[in-house]
């Protein structure tokens, strides 16, 4: 492999690697004869993500770091003196598919900076796409990063090669934008999200017709938002998300916890770490909007702005509204099920199967999978040991949650201290 290609990777992924904004599922591409790849596992490969949430199996790689825009947030800035690289197409297209048949990926998250206009940079991503499929009848999976501000042409022509396509908020509100990245405005972030949804709203219905009709980004879209660099309230950067899932199209928002690239920028905050836990509530926050049907004003509102990083986001709900517990695990509905503190998805499920045949106890649900060490506060079941929440009062349930969570990281940090010994 080209030792100036390897360098030139070498520069790109690292300026790639604050993008979380690229996970591999929700598309089915299946192998086919005459095709090279596939979006499934199987064969040995498997979807597989770092503790951050990004997918260790996609290369992730920017065309080119040079960049038109000064954003105060980003490594990449024009202003920044740091080693500048770009791949040619044909370039990028080979290392993609000399890293596949090596088997190090099974697909590409490509993203760009913006070199003359939106337009251009735009142009070359899709090429690299296009190439990629119909040159090397690659079948694997593709996550293209669209450019804010690009034409509707080049985003529909995108969607016809890409398994997902994304375009990133970066800061919630107009106005904050604008001051860390004055030449950045919503209007062009928000056109290309249109465009999307247009073009998979439009390729569905082509396919009702015709079943054989090109499917657009079949895996939709997701965003991405930086947490901690403005001002915003938790409710702020919900509400929002709320608002974008609200689209057909919107699969996922990414939550990137703001990392101090340009610490010589008076804009910014100076943060000695990224807010982790702040970005973790976010994300649990999320996965409650998404999967446990909670609304967004239940989660955050003008008397809650901000979530407890003391505790999640369901267990805050739970004590803040303790007028709805105890909760009878035999006779709740599912709906009812998913609020309980320590009752996920599959375990709400499995109590509502399982309660049909004889009643539920302390140790079935702890059997079922129910985290009781929370729960336990929150329900009335056959054989439960413990006093509820209103009997207790939250404030006392919220103490013996925190003291236990706390004695378990420290429990934790003793026995890697032990190890390490």
């Amino acid at each position: 492999m080209n030792e100036n290609v390897l360098n030139k990777l070498k520069i790109l992924a690292e300026s790639a690697k604050y993008d979380v904004s690229c996970a591999s599922s929700g598309t089915v591409r299946s192998n086919k004869p005459g095709m090279l790849g596939n979006t499934v596992g199987g064969w040995g490969i498997c979807h597989s993500f770092a503790e951050d949430g990004r997918c260790i199996s996609l290369l992730k790689v920017m065309l080119t770091n040079y960049c038109i825009y000064d954003c105060a947030y980003c490594i990449n800035r024009r202003s920044n003196d740091l080693p500048r690289a770009t791949l040619t197409v044909s370039e990028l297209v080979d290392l993609t598919m000399e890293f596949y048949r090596r088997n190090y990926i099974e697909g590409l998250f490509l993203s760009s900076g913006v070199v003359r206009n939106p337009d251009y940079t735009m142009e070359r991503l899709v090429r690299v796409a296009k190439d990629l499929r119909t040159v090397h009848r690659f079948n694997g999976y593709i996550h293209l990063k669209s450019i804010p501000g690009a034409s509707r042409e080049l985003v529909n022509e995108a969607g016809l090669y890409a398994d997902r396509l994304s375009v990133n908020v970066e800061i919630p509100k107009e106005e904050n934008l604008k001051l860390l990245a004055p030449e950045k405005d919503h209007k062009s972030v928000y056109a290309p999200m249109r465009y999307i949804q247009q073009g998979v709203l439009e390729s569905s219905e082509e396919r009702k017709k015709h079943r054989h009709a090109p499917r657009f980004a079949p895996a939709g879209q997701s965003t991405q938002m930086i947490v901690g660099a403005t001002t915003e309230s938790d409710k702020d950067i919900l509400y929002l998300s709320s608002a974008l899932y609200k689209g057909p199209t919107m699969r996922r928002v990414y939550y990137s916890g703001y990392i101090s690239v340009n610490t010589y920028d008076t804009r910014l905050p100076a943060l000695k770490q990224p807010p982790l836990v702040r970005e973790n509530r976010l994300y649990q926050a999320d996965w409650l909007m998404r999967f446990y049907q909670f609304k967004v004003e239940e989660i955050v509102d003008d008397s809650y702005p901000d979530l407890d990083l003391e505790i999640d986001p369901k267990l805050s709900w739970a004590l803040r509204h303790p007028e709805q517990f105890p909760v009878d695990v035999n006779r709740a509905d599912y709906e009812m099920l998913l609020r309980i503190p320590g009752v996920g998805v599959k375990s709400a499920r499995l109590i509502v199967a399982s309660r049909r045949f004889s009643k539920l106890g302390f140790y079935e649900l702890k059997k079922i999978g129910v985290v009781m060490k929370k729960a336990q506060y929150f329900i009335t079941c056959h054989e439960l040991p413990m006093k509820t929440v209103n009997e207790m009062t939250p404030q006392a349930v919220r103490s013996l949650l925190i003291t236990k969570s706390n004695k378990k990281k420290v429990d934790e940090r003793q026995l890697l201290l032990d190890f390490q010994d």
